[in-house]
């Protein structure tokens, strides 16, 4: 019937409080009695309004099956999808395919009794409502035959757009605000300039589109990827959304991360809200979609699924209350040009449009972080227009040689190898005057890991032998005419 949610767990996987204050309420609770939302509050580990915003964006579960917005008959026909493609034989079973309540499914399932689609095989295994079996009638399977020809789907029953709507405007990004302190956490011992996340944490806030440019090598996609981190929030992600009597396929577990519980005893969520939670949401992180040279303008636009006869939510949908980082940006299959005259509207007015077989348009929300990644001149890519309407534009550039140094320390580190100040200066002079290349922040790993190699190749501890240092240099770029022959180089001396 679906997981039960707690709300310590989905406080926790927030952010918003610890383990260890849920425990420390638990043992409050034991105490002097309460809620265990109550007790948070009282030991000061969050406060009454933040906890209450929290608990207030939790779907709750339709009273009937008319508050769902969705077709009665829709409903049962689901139903009787469901019950073929699984072969269910019970109300427990039942439940757990559609994600309804018990008295909507009971309600569904005496409908189709009614209509002659099930008859009842009596209670299995126990005297529980829940375990009452049903089977198809030879008129139920032909109208659940009938009903797959239509469409293929079968699952939770879906969600209607007004309500996904709402949903997504209650947790937009921007209701999370990002501070220095939650930057610096997530990029953890990355190497990155202050200048960088001096202008990321103002970017995040708006929520408005980034452009992260640069040389490549210095760690935009990375960086984006951390950057994506800082926002801790759960949202709920719908399995399916309706729209026009059409179904929208929204929940992707390779892009949608169900939160998982902690395990620490706590209260159900309905004992606080005094109201079962909407089982056809998924509570999940934040979603962090990336895309890179195989983007084209149809995956900006519902898939229709021939076979299933169903709809597949665009990457952009799916990515919604998240990020989207459209990573090598200039080298998608689709021109720049089009793909930016794609996401003007959407960028400006946080709105989309998408259109439906039958040509019906409908509009979705755009709430997330839009990032754009790239190694080319932003100018070669976009005119001065579009530049302009991406209000944060980020330089990652390569790093300075102290940080340079910083880096290599670390991965040296890691393979457990000194590195005296003279090898490190052959590296750089080798890098910089001999291959003509500038610092990146990729050369440290690239080469430690063509040395680390060598040196297991040659049955040798990893050590920082000359010969094996040149291997790996020669490796960051092809020999050309114009380099300096090694052998004539005297501003280091290796051994």
């Amino acid at each position: 019937m679906g997981t039960v949610m707690r709300l310590g767990d989905l406080l926790i996987q927030a952010r918003r409080v610890t383990p260890n204050d849920v425990e420390r309420a638990l043992e409050r609770g034991r105490q002097f009695g309460g809620r265990l939302g109550e007790n948070l509050v009282a030991i000061g580990a969050i406060d009454q309004r933040t906890l209450s915003s929290f608990i207030n964006r939790i779907p709750v579960e339709p009273q009937s099956i008319a508050s769902t917005g969705i077709d009665e008959t829709e409903l049962v026909e689901l139903l009787l999808k469901n019950i073929y493609v699984g072969r269910l034989e019970t109300v427990r079973q039942f439940m757990s395919e559609i994600k309804l309540p018990y008295h909507m499914v009971a309600e569904l399932v005496q409908k189709a009794v009614d209509r002659l689609y099930l008859q009842t095989l009596g209670r299995r295994a126990s005297d529980n409502l829940l375990d009452m079996a049903y089977m198809f009638t030879e008129v139920g399977r032909k109208t659940a035959l009938e009903a797959m020809e239509r469409s293929r789907y079968a699952g939770a029953a879906p969600v209607t757009m007004e309500v996904y709507t709402e949903q997504v405007n209650a947790q937009k990004p921007t209701n999370e605000v990002i501070t220095m302190a939650r930057i610096n956490e997530a990029l953890g011992s990355l190497e990155m300039g202050p200048d960088v996340i001096e202008q990321a944490g103002p970017a995040l806030n708006s929520g408005r589109a980034i452009l992260m440019y640069g040389p490549p090598g210095n760690g935009k996609t990375t960086v984006s990827v951390r950057f994506a981190s800082v926002f801790q929030d759960v949202i709920y992600i719908p399995y399916a959304v309706a729209i026009e009597g059409q179904i929208i396929r929204l929940f992707d577990p390779s892009i949608h991360i169900e939160v998982a519980p902690v395990g620490v005893g706590q209260e159900d969520v309905s004992f606080i809200r005094q109201s079962e939670p909407d089982l056809r949401w998924v509570p999940c992180k934040r979603p962090f979609v990336i895309v890179g040279g195989e983007l084209t303008l149809e995956m900006l636009d519902l898939r229709w699924d021939p076979t299933g006869k169903y709809y597949e939510a665009p990457l952009h949908m799916k990515a919604l209350g998240g990020c989207f980082l459209i990573d090598d940006f200039g080298r998608q299959l689709v021109s720049p040009t089009n793909l930016l005259n794609r996401w003007i509207v959407p960028l400006e007015s946080r709105f989309d449009f998408l259109k439906l077989n039958s040509g019906k348009s409908f509009k979705i929300p755009f709430e997330e972080l839009v990032i754009f990644s790239t190694n080319l001149d932003p100018e070669d890519l976009m005119d001065p227009a579009f530049l302009r309407r991406l209000p944060y534009k980020i330089e990652v550039g390569g790093p300075d040689a102290g940080r340079y140094r910083r880096i290599f320390q670390s991965e040296c580190d890691r393979a457990g190898v000194p590195m005296p100040d003279d090898v490190f200066n052959y590296i750089v002079d080798r890098i910089t005057i001999d291959k003509g290349l500038e610092l990146a922040a990729y050369q440290p790993r690239f080469i430690m890991d063509q040395i680390v190699a060598t040196c297991r190749f040659m049955e040798q501890p990893p050590h920082l032998q000359k010969r094996y240092i040149d291997y790996a240099l020669d490796n960051l770029r092809v020999k050309r005419p114009s380099d300096a022959p090694r052998e004539h180089r005297t501003a280091a001396q290796v051994h």
